[in-house]
């Protein structure tokens, strides 16, 4: 069984590379399977979404299929198929080769509560808008940190390395390494050196959840994992794989204690906590006395469970219910930052807060890598979502792969049709730095690249003196309100290099009533 659960986590493991790698653009404004399956089976992501939103989609329907097997197997989503728990425990596994039998170091009891304290708040703070499980949801948190923290590093080294091997300029080699760059690009590499603000934050903060296993092996499963806190109390009374210590055959020699990666003590005898069990098959495997057995039965087999307190669930639930409120007045402005340009088919802020898990699955799909993580932007409520970042990407016209990613709704399925008819913001020129304006030369760049069939920005014609005194006619950009989508791409491409002589604010956006630039009487 111990074989057979490493099977399943190194099989299901590929299965989670081979889609995040997928969820990238191919060429194509198609992806097939992305890597939100996995969301889509998380019961964490699914009831916080749906206790913030008050709405409920059919994908959450998955999630009950993990629900159903935890009650009667146990924990096994974290054992057997959680992406992030295999990484913890090819880490902790190094970490239990240090460890003593019979010796406290590894082990932190008192800290077993605190996931579920964890849990408790996410669940208050759903209750009353904020959706904050995407911060520590397991699944969540490592799609984002490997999109944005990583996966910009891994494609930047890769692509030195492959680059140093063509300039080497080796007969065979040369030849081979520029085969394999031209077939890694647009499949295992992105098509263009990916790079995010807050990439080195959010990879850090990845970095130091990984490095916890030094202090006990899969730390972060065993002491701060919402998942498996909810997990837990689902399948803490599970009957299909209960662990018994025989205490007329134990030895006492606390090896199932060291190799237990739940930390639910299988030792003493009738001290197993089921909610913390991991159903990794460990302890049966290194019993020398053949004392431990794991099989279905309703019989109490273990007494082990964890107190949470009273006192302290309360106080976990007061504090969501003190900070999610106040949350919200934050990011209630009375006007909307300029920089909030959200996706196509992003559903009106408070609902898309309410939805979004900060996954980070959009900005990873986006072709042109103008989507990025919000930092102060929207609040602390709107931590990590995604915005458009006009100045380093635009929101390609044919493009709707964002809304084909999205696991929760936040940003609603769209056609191409009807996403290109959609407007994020609108452009506005700064004559102050606009060429044709400032300084009397032509410039013809933003009206070239805008996307729409009748042109969003047009020129107004002047005859003015150039500088050779010579008369000449100036063809000044202005935007059509009505038209423009705020796609961005004129900010982008605006060869004013340092601060684009237009740009794209939120105002004009379609998803809101309150925010546009002519409101109706």
């Amino acid at each position: 069984m111990k074989n057979l659960r490493r099977t399943s986590q190194i099989l299901i493991f590929i299965l989670f590379v081979y889609l995040f790698i997928q969820t990238e653009y191919k060429g194509r404004n198609e992806l097939g399977l992305p890597v939100r399956l996995f969301l889509d089976f998380d019961p964490l992501v699914a009831l916080s979404a749906l206790l913030a939103s008050h709405a409920a989609r059919s994908i959450f329907l998955l999630s009950l299929i993990t629900v159903a097997l935890t009650i009667f197997l146990g924990r096994f989503f974290c054992g057997w198929v959680c992406p992030l728990g295999t990484i913890h425990t090819a880490l902790g596994a190094l970490r239990m080769r240090g460890l003593k039998p019979n010796h406290p170091e590894g082990r932190y009891p008192k800290l077993r509560p605190l996931k579920y304290y964890i849990l408790v708040f996410i669940i208050v703070a759903a209750l009353f808008g904020w959706n904050a499980a995407g911060y520590l949801d397991p699944i969540s948190l490592a799609i984002r940190s490997l999109a944005i923290g990583y996966n910009p590093a891994i494609n930047k080294i890769a692509r030195s390395v492959l680059d140093a091997g063509v300039a080497l300029h080796v007969p065979v080699l040369s030849p081979a390494m520029d085969a394999l760059y031209t077939k890694m690009t647009g499949t295992v590499l992105a098509f263009e050196q990916p790079v995010f603000r807050q990439t080195l934050f959010i990879g850090l903060i990845f970095t130091a959840i990984l490095a916890l296993n030094a202090l006990a092996p899969r730390f972060w499963c065993r002491y701060l994992c919402p998942l498996g806190a909810l997990l837990g109390l689902i399948g803490r009374k599970q009957c299909a794989a209960r662990v018994e210590n025989d205490k007329d055959k134990c030895i006492s020699c606390g090896k199932c204690v060291v190799s237990c990666q739940g930390d639910a003590t299988p030792f003493p005898p009738g001290e197993w906590a089921g909610a913390e069990c991991l159903v990794c098959y460990n302890c049966r495997e290194v019993c020398p006395a053949d004392a431990i057995s794991i099989r279905a039965t309703t019989r109490k087999t273990g007494d082990g469970n964890v107190d949470l307190g009273r006192r302290r669930l309360l106080a976990s639930g007061v504090a969501a219910l003190l900070i999610a409120p106040a949350l919200g007045t934050v990011v209630q402005r009375k006007r909307t930052s300029p920089l909030l340009i959200r996706p196509p088919g992003a559903l009106p802020e408070q609902e898309f807060l309410s939805r979004c898990v900060k996954c980070g699955e959009c900005m990873k799909v986006c072709l042109t890598n103008g989507l990025h993580p919000t930092l102060a932007e929207a609040g602390f409520e709107g931590l990590w979502t995604p915005i458009l970042v006009p100045r380093l990407g635009y929101c390609e016209y044919n493009c709707n792969l964002c809304s084909q990613v999205c696991p929760t709704g936040a940003i609603r399925p769209v056609s191409v049709a009807e996403k290109q008819k959609i407007h994020i913001g609108l452009a506005f020129v700064d004559k102050n730095r606009c060429l044709p304006y400032a300084f009397g030369r032509n410039c013809i760049v933003c009206e070239e690249h805008c996307p729409t069939p009748e042109k969003a920005i047009t020129f107004v014609e002047e005859r003015a003196i150039g500088e050779n005194g010579e008369s000449i006619m100036l063809k000044k950009p202005v935007v059509n309100p009505d038209l423009c989508i705020g796609c961005g791409i004129c900010e982008t491409k605006c060869p004013v290099v340092d601060r684009p002589a237009i740009y794209v604010t939120a105002v004009n956006e379609s998803r809101s009533e309150e925010n546009q630039l002519f409101l109706s009487i």
